[in-house]
């Protein structure tokens, strides 16, 4: 090396350099400026620049040309290799394509770089090199756009200053050009299509498809209708088209969607997984609850990554809508409000009572109540929903349900029973007779609970000052004071002393029928009105009537994933 001659002609003369990186020598092609690594009887190991393509941070050297010298790369020792995700890579080399390869990945962090075993496809791609290549460019195409061959204008090589020979050299290399993307396309579809039906069946297993299977067929539930594919919900929301969002919310977006035979549907897209167990236990009783108060669970689509429902659909918006949005064009009338009580009512009581087993809502507001056509309640949004064992609480580490709406009890003992449920409901039927929200904004500083604001109403005898005065004149104020006191019993702090829904239910049946006597409580102890003194200071802990503006999410069931329990 020392001797400056010591080479067989000036295209194979090392220089040493210094290195600052291992504080020695490192030897290069002189001729090409090459960093040489290795050399063997025929051929040297130089080091070749990494092309990147939409690397934040990272610049592209000049690919190495080595026409002109004795050198070409070599076939029997490189490889060309790509990484990245939905990806076309290839080599051109006088203006004609030589070589491709298509990788195929969800998602950038699918990448798993080179490490020594080669790849076939899956986040990254490699193809062998033709023979003879003395210098080339690379070209990365983004495979969400088909339009490989136009848009990159892999077309038109000869021009008529050349001879005949060349014009057919062109056209030939430019054809083998446009068969060779073909290929590469075709290749990337024909992959991409076995990763997706992959993605899906592991999706499907992930989510528990294979147990939630063998737990319907043992109930002789028909499976093929409750399973939904992914194309059949993208078909029927456009692939969930913006345009066709009916609402969000802290758990995901609902769209309205339509089937294949003309059904219209309601899908729901949740943001946050939950256990694979509970899901499954619990939509296997949700999907056979039959009420005609209770929105149907149509089914469920397991080959996403987070499992989507289809719900019916249900066109006339929610209670909440119909009672505190002026529209004109709604019914306001107290014959329809006492209908929908006992109408939510009823679907309570049968989710308590006579399902197979037990459930309880654990959300209900107006929100929750949907109105159809003619509108009939529906209760709908069973994402905290619980299916428990006869006579058994649910015992939780975080406090689910919406403010306002929330059992006071439950709020400070973690214990949610069916009373629990009495007790939303007693709001909804403030929110019916007084037509006010649940929480009111006072000032920026102070709200008022529609629950202590009706009870000390009710202890002050005067409700007929805060009952809606759309239905004030044209209602039987005995039968609104009836129903009243039902909702102030709904209201006890005390959760043994609530009604059952059963209780209720009957109770408004007869209010309806034209018995004005309040007899829900018949077989508890008997409560004065006059309980102010109880209704402050309960447990060792107080709900006043007015209180100041917090955050909300702390305790609403829409930061909450769809069957999820915390307990």
């Amino acid at each position: 090396m020392k001797d400056p001659n010591c080479y067989l002609h000036k295209w194979f003369e090392i220089e040493c350099r210094s290195s600052t990186s291992n504080s020695g020598y490192t030897p290069y092609l002189k001729s090409l400026n090459l960093e040489v690594r290795n050399i063997g009887f025929d051929y040297i190991m130089i080091m070749n620049p990494i092309f990147y393509w939409n690397c934040h941070g990272k610049t592209n050297k000049p690919v190495i040309d080595l026409k002109g010298s004795p050198f070409r790369y070599s076939q029997a020792y490189n490889t060309f290799m790509a990484y990245g995700c939905n990806k076309l890579a290839f080599l051109q080399s006088d203006g004609s394509t030589i070589c491709g390869c298509v990788s195929i990945c969800d998602h950038i962090d699918d990448v798993s770089f080179y490490g020594g075993k080669g790849c076939h496809g899956i986040s990254c791609c490699e193809t062998s090199l033709p023979s003879h290549l003395s210098e080339y460019n690379v070209t990365l195409s983004d495979m969400n756009n088909e339009s490989v061959v136009d848009e990159n204008g892999w077309y038109s090589q000869n021009n008529h200053s050349h001879s005949k020979k060349w014009a057919i050299e062109g056209v030939s290399s430019s054809l083998g050009s446009v068969i060779l993307l073909f290929g590469l396309w075709w290749s990337y579809k024909a992959l991409r299509k076995r990763v997706i039906k992959k993605r899906k069946e592991k999706f499907f297993k992930r989510n528990g498809g294979l147990l939630l299977q063998q737990r319907l067929s043992t109930e002789e539930v028909s499976v093929h209708k409750i399973f939904f594919t992914l194309k059949d919900i993208e078909r029927a929301t456009d692939k969930f088209n913006a345009n066709r969002v009916l609402g969000k919310g802290g758990q995901g977006t609902v769209y309205k969607g339509m089937l294949v035979d003309g059904k219209i549907v309601a899908v729901k897209k949740f943001k946050v997984q939950g256990k694979v167990e509970e899901f499954i236990n619990e939509f296997a009783v949700l999907s056979q609850i039959n009420h005609r108060n209770v929105v149907k669970l149509l089914g469920c689509c397991l080959e996403t990554k987070i499992p989507l429902l289809v719900y019916e659909f249900i066109p006339n918006g929610n209670l909440f809508e119909y009672l505190h949005v002026e529209n004109e064009d709604l019914p306001v009338t107290w014959d329809i409000r006492l209908r929908i009580a006992i109408e939510i009512a009823g679907a309570l009581f049968y989710l308590h009572s006579i399902a197979s087993q037990p459930i309880y809502h654990r959300d209900i507001k107006s929100t929750n109540i949907l109105l159809d056509e003619k509108y009939r309640a529906k209760v709908a949004d069973f994402g905290t929903s619980r299916v428990v064992s006869i006579e058994a609480t649910h015992l939780t580490t975080v406090v689910q349900g919406t403010f306002g709406y929330l059992d006071p009890e439950y709020f400070h003992t973690s214990q949610f029973t069916d009373k629990s449920d009495v007790y939303s409901f007693g709001v909804v039927l403030a929110e019916l007779i007084t037509g006010k929200r649940p929480i009111s904004v006072l000032s920026s500083e102070e709200a008022r609970n529609l629950a202590s604001y009706f009870v000390l109403s009710m202890e002050e005898n005067q409700l007929f000052e805060i009952i809606d005065k759309r239905v004030a004149k044209e209602s039987d104020k005995e039968q609104i004071n009836a129903v009243a006191n039902l909702a102030y019993a709904c209201l006890e702090l005390n959760g043994r002393k609530r009604p059952t829904m059963k209780e209720v239910t009957l109770e408004l049946e007869r209010i309806q029928g034209g018995d004005r006597r309040f007899n829900a409580k018949q077989n508890y102890e008997e409560i004065e009105l006059a309980r102010t003194h109880e209704y402050q200071h309960f447990d060792g802990y107080s709900m006043p009537n007015t209180l100041p503006i917090i955050h909300t999410e702390i305790v609403s069931s829409e930061v909450m994933p769809i069957l999820k329990s915390d307990s």
